[in-house]
């Protein structure tokens, strides 16, 4: 083992070492959800019991694009209560893959979960005892290497003929695109074997994909080509050990945002270690793609996130990019564990779309549109490259938690398109699916939401040029599937 892997997976370890009693354990995750009902928005972290064989969704309004097909695969957990204990925070259930296909007008809908030793384990025992974000250990966990606690159960990134289920602290886990069968952690290189690879990879306009990993203030950059084989992998330090979910990057450039949330301790669970120090400010970390060592930072007031959309730079060096901003992290501390409890958070204010603008004299300066948004997701044809607009889900105003709409912001006219389904509805992030040619109007936005009346999971094409139009096409399935994170559209 060289001594950049040693030392960074001995950073990881040292995250998940710690064991606190089984009766502090126990009390500190008691709280579970006794069922979800009709017009119950918990539907969105009940428990789902098993797989869902592929079934056909039912057209309920409008008619598919003609010539929109392929796959939509979007992960997240949906599992998180068993009678010997259950998960203290939503970020930490198991993993759920789901496919959702059309074709020739038509769509379906399969799930299965991961097939990780974290599940197996705990479906042994009935129990959850593996540590995670806000999820307290217990003595009966099996902790061999930071995998042993891998959920798989935040994003997607499609590689061949399969799939990768990504986690924030571990290594991907391929699944079979087609069957959604789990095969096995990948390993990038045998000396790189169980070092993180986060949930938000970003794509270069030539196909070369972008992630990193991290264990307080290192970072592992890791550079994969189109079939996911590795390029590169590099080690590097940050300026503070923030808590980073995402990162974003233009063509030439990696920015890393390092909020004021930052590692004071290794302590167990993960989030137990953060601290918010607000009189830090946020500090924006840019990284020359083709050195490393070549850097610059910006500060700017205190915010809080957890994603970032694609950043771009213009002729003149500046650089631009979107962000769901917050005024602190209570969301992630208290707010996603209150879920699990079916305990809403009106006191909690939703994120906020805002643009932050880098400029080439060292100023940062981040403009804070107001409007409630989350999951700001671009078109994929202008990945790094200059674009007009952000899609983001909508319509969190803090009296029901999660979104009931969907809104497209085109940054070159400020002005914002939406739609919103109502409060029957748990509107889940939607991606761009491009049409052959054209701009970034030239699109579909497809995703899920929760009905809340009728107690299933539906399936929405929207025009991204004109969103307050509503959906084009509504298919509905016979189950309702607990919301997820993040996915991505293969035509």
């Amino acid at each position: 083992m060289n001594a950049s892997r040693r030392a960074f997976l001995t950073g990881c370890a040292a995250l998940s070492a710690s064991v606190v009693t089984p009766e502090v354990a126990r009390a500190a995750i008691a709280q579970t959800v006794a069922g979800a009902r009709a017009h119950d928005w918990t539907l969105a972290v009940a428990d789902l019991e098993g797989d869902v064989p592929e079934q056909a969704m039912r057209l309920v309004h409008g008619r598919a694009p003609r010539g929109l097909a392929g796959s939509l695969y979007r992960n997240g957990p949906a599992k998180f209560h068993r009678p010997g204990g259950s998960s203290g925070h939503w970020f930490d259930g198991d993993g759920l893959m789901r496919r959702f296909r059309i074709e020739d007008g038509h769509a379906t809908l399969a799930a299965r979960f991961a097939d990780t030793p974290k599940r197996r384990h705990e479906t042994e025992l009935d129990a959850v005892v593996t540590p995670g974000f806000a999820t307290p250990p217990d003595p009966r966990a099996r902790l061999g290497s930071p995998d042993d606690a891998n959920a798989a159960n935040t994003a997607v990134m499609r590689v061949g003929d399969a799939v990768w289920a990504l986690w924030e602290a571990g290594s991907p886990l391929a699944m079979d695109a087609e069957t959604l069968a789990t095969r096995d952690f990948v390993t990038l290189r045998p000396d790189l074997k169980g070092m993180p690879f986060q949930a938000h990879p970003r794509t270069d306009p030539n196909g070369d994909v972008w992630n990193i990993g991290l264990a307080g203030d290192r970072a592992i950059v890791w550079r994969l080509g189109v079939d996911g084989a590795l390029k590169s992998a590099e080690v590097i330090r940050l300026p503070r050990a923030s808590y980073l979910h995402d990162f974003t990057a233009t063509t030439r450039h990696l920015i890393f945002v390092l909020q004021p949330w930052v590692f004071t301790s290794q302590r167990i669970p993960y989030a137990a270690g953060l601290e918010w120090l607000p009189e830090m400010g946020t500090a924006i970390l840019v990284v020359d793609k083709d050195d490393l060592g070549r850097r610059r930072t910006f500060e700017l007031p205190a915010f809080s996130h957890f994603h970032l959309g694609d950043a771009w730079e213009d002729a003149d060096g500046t650089i631009r990019f979107d962000t769901a901003a917050s005024d602190d992290p209570r969301f992630g501390v208290e707010g996603a564990a209150d879920l699990l409890r079916g305990v809403a958070r009106p006191d909690i204010a939703p994120a906020r779309l805002a643009l932050v603008t880098l400029r080439p004299d060292g100023r940062g300066e981040l403009f804070d549109t107001g409007l409630a948004a989350e999951f700001p997701k671009a078109d994929p044809r202008r990945s790094g490259l200059r674009r007009d607009l952000t899609a983001h889900v909508a319509g969190e105003d803090g009296g029901r938690p999660l979104p009931s709409g969907l809104a497209v912001r085109d940054w070159s006219t400020g002005l914002s398109d939406a739609f919103d389904f109502g409060d029957d509805h748990l509107v889940e992030e939607m991606v761009f699916a491009p049409k052959p040619g054209g701009g970034e109007r030239d699109a579909w936005l497809i995703g899920p939401s929760i009905n809340l009346k009728d107690g299933v999971t539906e399936l929405h094409v929207f025009d991204a040029a004109r969103v307050a139009d509503g959906p084009v096409a509504t298919w509905r399935a016979d189950v309702a599937v607990p919301a997820g994170f993040h996915g991505a559209w293969t035509a």
